[in-house]
């Protein structure tokens, strides 16, 4: 059983992981001289030494080599690496571009459309507050389509791209710093590449914008390894249910950065479509701490009826102990 500094320990890695995530958005805008391109290659290419040190600080290369053994592995972890780079470039794009509120709105319907793709391609079956949650979010992007006119894209690319990398990720089998290493060295090469490009063509922010501007984009493997590497640290010391309802905190912060520090317009169909979104999280983390709940206490009652079936088994084969004789051995003939 883990001790309450474990948590307390879990609870600050898990903040400090999506209160990072969150503020990312004030990061990608003082890069925002720089394209979205140049800050997502500079993003791969300086994600991988991170990653290095840490593997050399952990000792862990043991999983190198099975990996590179197994082509069906490294073609996920390929599919993976492609998806979040989607995911990363989209991201970017929508912060500078100014659509942090819409970006937030992506990472608030997530759960939502991992929940639909757990139904859709591994069947899994729906609780009825589950079906209720995922009704409400699509009613969520009907409200918002009708009242601007089209679809919010960057919201649903943001959210379809990354319920895709979890799903892919599935079947990858690695731990956090493992598969995030994994991925980093196939994004390398593509990568640096495009960098040498743009470097070639007089192009590249990194030679041009000063040494402030070459830092800022050096440091983006380090903007992308520490959420990491404390969501990591947070997982392994809570349970699922408590990271579950930590995941909100990214979007929040995203969301109130749109509108006090980015002043980005907030009309009252965003504001319908935001608060069904809310509603349904709100009918989705009810149900899931519901059902935590009943299984801890089936779990509580199985132990209890186990713990006495047990006791019960004990007495019955316990042989029988003869009566003691009287001291001085009874009455002689």
């Amino acid at each position: 059983m883990q001790s309450r500094s474990d948590r307390r320990a879990g609870l600050a890695y898990g903040v400090a992981a999506y209160t990072m995530w969150g503020l990312l958005p004030l990061y990608w805008h003082l890069l925002d001289a720089a394209a979205p391109s140049e800050i997502l290659a500079h993003r791969m290419v300086w994600s991988l030494p991170v990653a290095v040190v840490i593997l050399a600080v952990l000792r862990r290369w043991a999983w190198i080599g099975p990996l590179l053994r197994q082509p069906k592995r490294l073609g996920l972890i390929l599919v993976c690496a492609t998806v979040i780079s989607t995911n990363w470039f989209l991201y970017i794009w929508a912060v500078n571009a100014g659509h942090v509120l819409e970006a937030s709105l992506g990472y608030f319907i997530n759960p939502l459309v991992s929940i639909a793709f757990g139904v859709l391609v591994l069947r899994e079956r729906l609780r009825p507050l589950q079906w209720a949650a995922v009704g409400v979010g699509v009613l969520a992007v009907v409200v918002m389509t009708v009242a601007y006119g089209k679809v919010p894209w960057i919201a649903l690319g943001l959210a379809l791209s990354f319920a895709t990398y979890g799903l892919v990720k599935k079947g990858i089998k690695l731990d956090g710093i493992e598969g995030f290493s994994a991925e980093t060295a196939m994004q390398l090469l593509p990568a640096l590449g495009y960098l040498i490009f743009l470097g070639a063509r007089g192009e590249s922010s990194f030679v041009s914008g000063g040494v402030g501007q070459a830092l800022l984009l050096a440091a983006c493997g380090i903007a992308t390894a520490v959420p990491l590497i404390c969501f990591g640290a947070s997982a392994v010391r809570l349970p699922l249910t408590v990271i579950g309802m930590m995941q909100y905190l990214a979007p929040t912060f995203q969301f109130v950065l749109g509108l006090t520090v980015f002043h980005e317009e907030m009309p009252p169909e965003r504001w319908a479509g935001f608060a069904l979104v809310w509603l349904a999280l709100a009918v989705l983390t009810w149900d899931a701490l519901r059902t935590s709940r009943q299984a801890r206490l089936a779990l509580a009652d199985a132990a209890a009826r186990a713990g006495e079936a047990a006791a019960t088994a004990a007495e019955a084969i316990q042989p029988a102990v003869p009566a003691a004789e009287p001291e001085g051995g009874g009455l002689r003939p």
